[in-house]
């Protein structure tokens, strides 16, 4: 499945039905007063969380979204219909701004939340509903007032537990392979990744985590370099960030402190999320070296950042290191928890 995370649509709600003039006319009764109906409300365009959506693909098929004008207004007070509400059903996750202004209108988090980004217009008044002591025969009814047009953009940021993070070809891609039923596509060259990738990890039957492989990052990232800042978006909702750093760089604090640099760059709160820095690539070493990497180079790294040792190939320190990002997401999805009672 082709991931889109991006898609400029627009928008138009409908216009409300106009009121009518119109007058009694039965039988047995003279003189009849004005019966003139109201027009129908236009109908609203609303967006709508759907948890079985992961991409934006579908919106790019129709890029023009129109809902339904109200109908006139009909003799006897009869108001006419309203026009059918439009529902864009989008991943959670998903923002929604106006694409000249960059205003953001409203994002939808939940499964079934919903919001309207372009309301319809009400119908007009038929001259029934001008009737009055000093006014007995009104003979204007109004128009309905026009819907709402938007040219917008939906962007779409992943919701996952943990991020990992690493510059190109770090072996992310590998490592969300080897802990998940995900297969991003592989290989040894950078940028093989160029869209977000989402696995599942089982932790146990009932306790597991979203992992979110972020196509790699280059240095100026933030600055919109390569497709630096589109991807760094999809690191803002993760709780846990996982840095991955192939023990084959050249300086391995270094990669870390560029790294953090291009994180707190884009966004500075970026990196008060618990993280941990999974040292990639290690079979690479002879298996009496492997045991003391951690000692070696923790005084490249800051004391309270775990540091640990993996190979995805070989299928060395998976367990450790899944046990450890659980410990985190749940540490994580407790203080969310209380927040929000506490809220």
């Amino acid at each position: 499945m082709k991931f889109l995370d991006e898609v400029d649509l627009k928008v138009q709600s409908g216009d409300g039905g106009k009121g009518i003039v119109a007058w009694r006319k039965e039988k047995f009764v003279p003189k009849g007063g004005p019966s003139g109906g109201d027009g129908g409300d236009g109908g609203s365009v609303y967006v709508e969380a759907d948890e079985n959506l992961y991409t934006l693909m579908d919106l790019s098929h129709n890029k023009n979204v129109f809902a339904e004008d109200g109908e006139p207004g009909g003799r006897r007070e009869q108001k006419g219909a309203s026009g059918d509400d439009v529902t864009i059903r989008v991943p959670p996750g998903t923002v929604v701004k106006d694409r000249h202004t960059g205003e953001t209108l409203g994002e939808v988090i939940e499964n079934g939340q919903r919001i309207c980004i372009a309301e319809g217009g009400e119908g007009g008044h038929g001259n029934a509903y001008f009737k009055a002591s000093t006014n007995q025969t009104p003979r204007h009814a109004e128009p309905g007032e026009p819907g709402e047009e938007r040219e917008l953009t939906f962007e779409l940021k992943l919701m996952a537990d943990v991020g990992l993070v690493g510059f190109p070809n770090a072996g992310k891609s590998t490592l969300v392979s080897a802990l998940s039923a995900a297969e991003p596509e592989v290989a040894d060259y950078p940028f093989t990744t160029v869209s977000p990738q989402l696995g599942m990890i089982y932790v146990s039957e009932f306790e597991t985590f979203v992992m979110a492989d972020i196509p790699g990052i280059i240095e100026d990232a933030h600055e919109g370099r390569g497709m630096g800042v589109e991807f760094l978006r999809h690191i803002e909702r993760t709780s846990v960030l996982l840095f991955v750093i192939p023990i084959t760089a050249d300086d391995l604090g270094e990669e870390y402190r560029k790294l953090v640099h291009e994180l707190a760059s884009y966004d500075a709160d970026l990196m008060d999320k618990p993280h941990l820095v999974a040292l990639s690539k290690i079979d690479v070493l002879a298996p009496d070296e492997r045991d003391l990497l951690p000692d070696v180079v923790a005084s490249e790294f800051p004391d309270d950042v775990p540091l640990l040792p993996i190979s995805a190939a070989a299928d060395e320190g998976l367990e450790a290191l899944t046990y450890a990002l659980y410990e985190k997401v749940s540490a994580a999805r407790s203080d969310s928890s209380t927040a929000s009672t506490q809220a």
